[in-house]
């Protein structure tokens, strides 16, 4: 049924959107398996470049429930886990159905194909949302499909379609998001908003970005640092967007080792970069709409502060989740 469909779709996809942001330059994507019986077996998702894949790391997890065997909680590489898997798999996938938002990759990189992987433990479903729309890595469901597996592509589409657009957008050109944080009055200003969960997720964001902007209003009042010392990350480069140059350089942002710091009164700087990053207010949100693809608010459950976050602008709800404190809505402008 389709409803059944999109409610497994809706999994997977609501597990990638809590990565969205941190696997650049590899795409958010999300995987549920479900046993032969319907079971619910495993929900996961990609979550950084270099580490495996949303069907790998659903696999792994469903192999777990289905066996018992808690020596693949061992393996973290994503061949260890394909060759294990191809080993000791037993046929215990056979009737399993899987959900993915993103066609499996068919080449080898810097992991195996996912593809060829599905296609030899005996899975009978593989259901579809996006199709892969780079060269190199799409023809999966084509693997599959030949060797026996029943696809289907299309399901929840257009929501697996949003998923996917950052990295559509940062292999063509850029990808640039906003983001802001704010307590349920709209304000953005006086101390610390976001939990340190939301702030850590920030940090991690910001060291995988090539670019992060900022108002050379909020570097003269906030004097931040702007790195990614919550995860031990690197720091990105920085536009500051101002018509004048003048600033104190004992600024902590101007101190941080290879790193890039540009002012500017344009964004011209940015045709440079390819995932982009912009932190502000009411003032930077109005001065960078027309260049962002997607908003993104971390809303705390608090009153306080003085200076409301203000717009007209009307949006369309990308995604909504909870972390132990803050609502993060990931929206686009509604044009």
């Amino acid at each position: 049924m389709v409803i059944e469909q999109n409610f497994y779709m809706r999994l997977a996809l609501n597990e990638a959107w809590k990565y969205q942001g941190l696997t650049y330059p590899n795409p958010a994507v999300g995987c549920a398996v479900l046993s032969k019986d319907g079971e619910i077996l495993a929900v996961e998702a990609h979550k950084k470049a270099g580490l495996p894949h949303a069907e790998v790391e659903a696999l792994k997890f469903a192999y777990l429930s289905l066996s018992n065997d808690k020596k693949i909680l061992e393996l973290t590489q994503s061949a260890q886990i394909h060759n294990y898997l191809l080993q000791n798999h037993n046929n215990c996938f056979n009737g399993a159905t899987i959900f993915t938002t993103l066609e499996p990759c068919s080449h080898i990189g810097k992991t195996p194909s996912c593809a060829t992987l599905i296609s030899k433990l005996k899975i009978k479903k593989l259901i579809v949302g996006s199709l892969d729309s780079n060269e190199l890595a799409s023809g999966g469901n084509k693997i599959v499909q030949d060797s026996g597996v029943e696809v289907k592509h299309g399901v929840m589409q257009q929501e697996c379609d949003d998923l996917l657009l950052p990295f559509k957008l940062w292999q063509k050109d850029r990808f640039v998001f906003f983001k802001w944080a704010q307590r349920l009055n709209g304000t953005v200003d006086d101390g610390v908003i976001s939990s340190l969960k939301s702030r850590t997720k920030v940090h991690a964001m910001r060291d995988v970005c090539d670019l992060l902007v900022i108002g050379g209003n909020s570097v003269r009042v906030d004097r931040p640092t702007l790195d990614a010392r919550l995860v031990n990350g690197r720091a990105p480069d920085i536009l500051i967007l101002s018509r004048s140059d003048d600033f104190d350089k004992t600024i902590p942002l101007f101190s941080i080792k290879n790193r890039t710091v540009i002012i500017s009164d344009s964004f011209d700087v940015l045709k440079n970069y390819r995932n982009i990053m912009i932190e502000g207010g009411s003032e930077m949100f109005e001065s960078s709409k027309e260049i962002v693809d997607f908003h993104l608010a971390f809303i705390s459950p608090q009153f306080g502060g003085n200076n409301s976050f203000t717009s007209r602008e009307k949006f369309k709800i990308l995604n909504v989740l909870q972390d132990e404190q803050d609502i993060i809505t990931w929206i686009k402008r509604d044009r």
